[in-house]
């Protein structure tokens, strides 16, 4: 679905509650965490959903508004009668294939650059939430690269804070180009420790072979290490997996998990039966 193609004629006044960059103030990455209070009482939203962010557009190329989508990054709460909403923000520029001139990302700067008590519109939500398995005992298969890594964060404190009693395994992959790019997983900001008191719960990291570069994110090494599990959980039927991205980890994956299983064709039959069954979800951008 293009951008261009969602709904966003219903639109909601959002008031920025707190903006705090995650990554260290060191870093050349810089990572904020929005959270947004929604003038709608009864604005409702699940982990794995994404809200639209309407920003000014660029009068140079024509555009009077800018729409873009952001996961929802944690579990839900309020403030007073509204709702609250997080989101993850990380601050883009781009280089004009033509001119070589830099660009800052519109949305991405405009969203960085707000301060508390600043007003946005926004639009939404969207998207098929993940949602949890009836079954405590189903073991979940979390794979995300970039900023998929904010839906997982509210999933996983869902399942461990307001479902709680899981006892099925729960196994979180996250990749990136280089380890400050783990968002919530560096020593600044490691959400994810809170959870590893949890005998269900692991994170892996796969990170790209030569850090800064534009090589593929290590996918191959990071799951063939963790394949004789990994292989056990795709054998249960009550496995399901979940991944979140960018397009291009479809194929990545599609790859690993052909090597993992014996052949593509077993693994095109493998993941056709989990998307069938309700068993394998993508979010991906």
């Amino acid at each position: 679905m293009r951008l261009e193609d969602y709904d966003k004629r219903q639109r909601f006044d959002a008031t920025v509650v707190s903006s705090n960059r995650i990554t260290p103030e060191e870093s050349d990455i810089e990572v904020r965490e929005l959270l947004l209070e929604v003038a709608r009482p009864n604005f409702g939203y699940e982990p794995g959903q994404s809200i639209g962010v309407l920003t000014p557009g660029d009068a140079a190329f024509g555009t009077d508004e800018h729409f873009r989508l952001y996961s929802v990054a944690d579990t839900s709460s309020r403030a007073a009668d509204n709702p609250v909403i997080a989101i993850t923000v990380r601050r883009v520029s781009y280089i004009d294939d033509y001119s070589g001139e830099r660009y800052d990302g519109i949305a991405s700067n405009y969203l960085c650059d707000l301060r508390d008590g600043e007003t946005l519109s926004i639009t939404g939500p969207y998207g098929i939430a993940f949602e949890v398995p009836e079954d405590r005992d189903a073991n979940l298969l979390l794979i995300g690269s970039g900023t998929g890594i904010a839906p997982f964060r509210a999933y996983v404190k869902h399942i461990y804070q307001n479902v709680g009693d899981w006892r099925g395994k729960v196994r979180l992959f996250y990749g990136a180009q280089t380890g400050l790019e783990h968002l919530y997983m560096n020593e600044h900001r490691d959400d994810f420790t809170l959870y590893y008191d949890e005998d269900t719960f692991e994170a892996f990291k796969a990170l790209s072979p030569r850090p800064n570069w534009a090589d593929p994110i290590a996918w191959d090494y990071c799951l063939m290490e963790r394949s004789e599990e990994i292989v056990e959980m795709l054998d249960d039927p009550k496995t399901y997996v979940f991944v979140a991205g960018l397009e291009p980890i479809r194929d990545e994956l599609d790859k690993v998990f052909a090597e993992i299983v014996g052949s593509a064709e077993k693994w095109q039959r493998r993941r056709a039966e989990m998307v069938a069954g309700g068993r394998w979800t993508e979010l991906l951008y």
